[in-house]
């Protein structure tokens, strides 16, 4: 069994997170953790009551030694950026320096960005540990299986990235785009994708279709860097719990079509379990990946403009079912081990209200 620990536990990352794990046929959930010591001294099901009886472990404040102590193989940070940059270095150094073999996976962006100042100008603080950036594995499974395998620590890509970076990358490697052209991406996210802290934006009565971070989104230099391709970006917020669809426009280089592109995606992903490039005329849909690890894509040509759109769940191929993908390869499990099904965390469910 692989011994889990998860930082973070409290929001729809880390419960998503659990939700998954608690049918993993080879994961052991050892601790639970806060991203502060706010939540510390409940138990997880106290926050999440729909997992009364499944998980109702204690939720432990967190510090290396702590999360250490619990002996974990894998530790999960589903904590803001700069807290996964100070405990991930610190849980690594620990590591290191006690012979512990726990491999780190971060779900925030502290690990995602090879250039520490992109940390300044797109998150506001300086990466506490810069050399360490180099070390991460960006965790795109589909791209990245061979460097999992080994891994101690693992970025675990942002949902925005993954909708735009599947179908966009081996476009990219083929040089299929005219040059000096942008690929445009116009990406729609479901409210979880704005987190669990209230604010008016995701208030049910102000949430609406509108865009928002035009042109400075964080998610932009991880687009840039791992798509290979600088993508005018814009993100959405819509009017629905999860999901995210991103329509990506493209101008073909000389000698690409339709078909060619549809060779090159097939080409790309026939042996990978969780993408699927949809037949000619269908088109992906929120609906039709919610609850999976799926990213489905849906492309058409005319003339030299390509459109490419790509469906994913945001909460699970877009963070923790994506981060369950990485911790799999890198134990040596089939990719696909607890992920295949639609049982699924429910944001609805997280409280209770009471007259």
């Amino acid at each position: 069994m692989i011994r889990c620990a998860i930082v973070g536990a409290s929001g729809y990352t880390g419960a998503e997170l659990v939700a998954i794990l608690l049918r993993h046929p080879d994961a052991e959930i050892v601790g639970m953790f806060g991203s502060s010591r706010e939540g510390a001294d409940r138990t997880f099901s106290d926050l999440h009551p729909r997992f009364r009886g499944e998980c109702d472990l204690p939720i432990h404040a967190a510090d290396a030694e702590t999360v250490l102590a619990c002996a974990p193989d894998a530790v999960f940070l589903c904590t803001p950026h700069e807290i996964s940059a100070t405990l991930g270095t610190a849980l690594l150094d620990v590591g290191d320096g006690t012979g512990c073999d726990a491999t780190v996976l971060d779900l925030s962006a502290a690990f995602r960005l090879p250039d520490a100042a992109d940390y300044e100008t797109f998150y506001s603080f300086a990466h506490p540990t810069p050399g360490l950036l180099s070390r991460a594995v960006y965790g795109l499974a589909e791209r990245a299986a061979e460097p999992l395998r080994t891994a101690k620590l693992i970025a675990v890509p942002g949902c925005y990235p993954t909708s735009i970076i599947l179908p966009l990358a081996p476009l990219v490697d083929a040089g299929a785009i005219k040059p000096g052209t942008r690929p445009i991406a116009d990406c729609i996210s479901g409210i979880s994708g704005a987190g669990r802290t209230p604010n008016s934006r995701n208030m049910f009565c102000e949430v609406g279709v509108q865009p928002y971070g035009v042109w400075t989104h964080r998610h932009q230099p991880e687009i840039r860097t791992h798509a290979g391709a600088d993508v005018i970006f814009t993100p959405h917020l819509g009017p629905y719990e999860r999901g995210i669809v991103s329509t990506i426009h493209v101008e073909l280089a000389a000698g690409w079509d339709d078909a060619r592109v549809r060779t090159l995606l097939e080409r790309e992903y026939r042996s990978s379990r969780f993408v699927r490039v949809l037949p000619a005329g269908s088109w992906p849909s929120v609906n039709s990946v919610r609850g999976t690890n799926f990213c489905d894509i849906g492309i058409a040509a005319e003339h030299s403009h390509l459109i490419v759109v790509s469906a994913i769940d945001n909460l699970v191929k877009g963070a923790s079912g994506q981060a369950v993908q990485c911790m799999n390869l890198r134990f040596g499990l089939d990719e696909a081990t607890g992920l295949v099904g639609t049982t699924c965390f429910v944001p609805g469910t997280t409280t209770e209200v009471s007259a």
